[in-house]
Formats: C-alpha cells, sequence, structure tokens
C-alpha cells in the first residue's frame, strides 16, 4: 500500500486526486507547482480539475490518457490538459512528477485557447522555470516574471498519442491480447486467423470494424506503445527493436517516426533517461495529487 491509496488488481491505485478547495491558487498566484513520488504502476482514476494542468516528469515515464487518447511522457515532454478534461495519470516507471497548475483566468493567449490536450516540449529553460515556481518564498514581482516566461515559453510539438483500442469481438480481443502480451510475435495475419478460426479476411474486418485501424497499422501501434518503457528504461534502439517485433534497427525508427511523429533518440535524449530509484518527495502544506 502507497501512502496515496490502496494496491488494486492491475497496480496501485491512488486516491481520487481531485483538487481541494485549500489548494486552489489564488491570485495574484497563476501558477502552483505540486510535486509528487510516483513508483511504478501507481495510477491515478480518471478525475478532472478546475484548473489547467502540464503534466511534466522530471525522471521516469508518465502515462496520461484521456477520451481522445493516451500519452508517454519522458522528461524532454509534457502534456498541457486544459482545465475539465478527464484524464487519468500512471506512473510507467518510477516517476517524480513536477506539474504546474494554472489558473484559467490568469492564462495569457495563445495557451489560453489551447482547448484539447497538447504535447509540449521540456527543455531545460522550462524545467529551470518549474524548479524556480516550486519556490514557497519568492517576492510576488519576481512570482509573476517568472510565471510570465512559463507561460510565454511553451511549445507545442507534433507527437501524436498512441492510444490503442482493443477489439470488441471476442476473436479478434484474443488476438489482440496475445500480441499484447508478445509484441515481437511476428506472426502474420493469416496465422493468427487460423488461431481464431476464421478467414484471414474475417480477421481483416473484425480489426478494422472494432479498433479504426486495419491490422498491420494497429500492430505497429501496439509495438510503438510496447517499446516506451523500453527505451525510457534506456535500452539501446537495437535491443528494443528486437523486443518489439522488427528485424533491424533501421526499420523500426522508420515506423517510430511514421507512427509518433518524431525519433527514437529525438523522444528519448540520451540525457534524459532517469537513475533507478526514486527516494520520498516533501510535501509541503496544501500540496494537491495529480
Amino acid at each position: 500500500m502507497s501512502r496515496n491509496g490502496h494496491q488494486g488488481p492491475h497496480g496501485r491505485q491512488g486516491r481520487d486526486p481531485g483538487l481541494r478547495p485549500s489548494s486552489y491558487p489564488n491570485p495574484p498566484t497563476a501558477v502552483f507547482v505540486g510535486s509528487f513520488a510516483m513508483p511504478r504502476g501507481l495510477r491515478f482514476a480518471t478525475h478532472t480539475h478546475p484548473v489547467h494542468q502540464l503534466a511534466w516528469s522530471e525522471r521516469g515515464l508518465l502515462r496520461i490518457r484521456t477520451a481522445d487518447g493516451a500519452w508517454l511522457l519522458p522528461p524532454t515532454l509534457a502534456l498541457w490538459i486544459p482545465a475539465g478534461v478527464p484524464h487519468a495519470t500512471e506512473a510507467a516507471g518510477d516517476a517524480l512528477m513536477r506539474a504546474p497548475y494554472v489558473t484559467p483566468a490568469r492564462c495569457p493567449a495563445p495557451v489560453a485557447a489551447w482547448t484539447d490536450p497538447t504535447v509540449l516540449a521540456a527543455p531545460p529553460l522550462l524545467r529551470a522555470l518549474i524548479d524556480h515556481l516550486s519556490g514557497v518564498d519568492l517576492a510576488p514581482d519576481a512570482r509573476a516574471r517568472a510565471e510570465g516566461v512559463l507561460l510565454d515559453v511553451l511549445t507545442p510539438v507534433p507527437v501524436t498519442s498512441l492510444s490503442v483500442t482493443e477489439p470488441r469481438d471476442p476473436r479478434a480481443r484474443e488476438v489482440a491480447r496475445a500480441l499484447a502480451a508478445a509484441p515481437g510475435d511476428g506472426r502474420p495475419l493469416s496465422a493468427w486467423a487460423a488461431e481464431v478460426g476464421v478467414s484471414a479476411r474475417t480477421l481483416a474486418r473484425l480489426f478494422a470494424a472494432g479498433t479504426g485501424l486495419p491490422f498491420g497499422q494497429w500492430r505497429e501501434r501496439l509495438r510503438m506503445q510496447a517499446a516506451m518503457p523500453l527505451l525510457a528504461d534506456g535500452l539501446t534502439v537495437e535491443a528494443v527493436a528486437r523486443r518489439v517485433g522488427y528485424a533491424s534497427a533501421s526499420s523500426f525508427v522508420a515506423a517510430f517516426h511514421r507512427v509518433v511523429g518524431v525519433t527514437p533518440r529525438q523522444y528519448f535524449p540520451v540525457s534524459s533517461h532517469a537513475g533507478p530509484g526514486l527516494g520520498p518527495v516533501p510535501r509541503p502544506p496544501g500540496t494537491i495529487d495529480p
């Protein structure tokens, strides 16, 4: 059992992470930073905030899910979650989450116009600003200046959601779950169709109808989703490529770029890999859960 919740059937489940009224940033503060140590598997079920959230992990890998998609975020990326958008937060590896919460009334354009979750770059300047705004002894003028710079440097990047829908039909679902358990299994559609007792054409139709994607594209997205935690743990591109079913690093890199929008090295720069293990993070009075 963690200090944030209890042990659930699919990993540790955090308590309801809704924003408490006592934690709401009071004017003239526009940005309030929450810090959370999240061991691997800790999950906060779907919830909303009355403020905007910038989900960012200083170390480790975060998984954010909404009705519109799912994102795996290394320390080089953050996700802007507009106020009121239902989302679930999970640590895909031991993570240290540092999340700025932004009061909507004090959010400038064009950031205020982002009504959908938006992936942002997290360069050293943004990380330094988050750390700076975590301080509790900033003078009001200094805080206001830092808040303005933080909101000014937010830059969207062309990263695609990695949401993978499970088929509704039980035969297609059986194949999907087998591939999720072993993404490197390279058997063709016809072999999987024989496995569940249907024709290849029928299985292709079931996948397209149930997921919105042809079987090949669905499996490619699944493989990229499986590759993310391995890359975050520091495995080489060559090793990850073999584990998720690619014969060469180059074919894996091409597929990653095609699905995600950037290369593995752009998504996981070598300097961003997290070290093992996270100690507890002090939680000042009034802090909030993700």
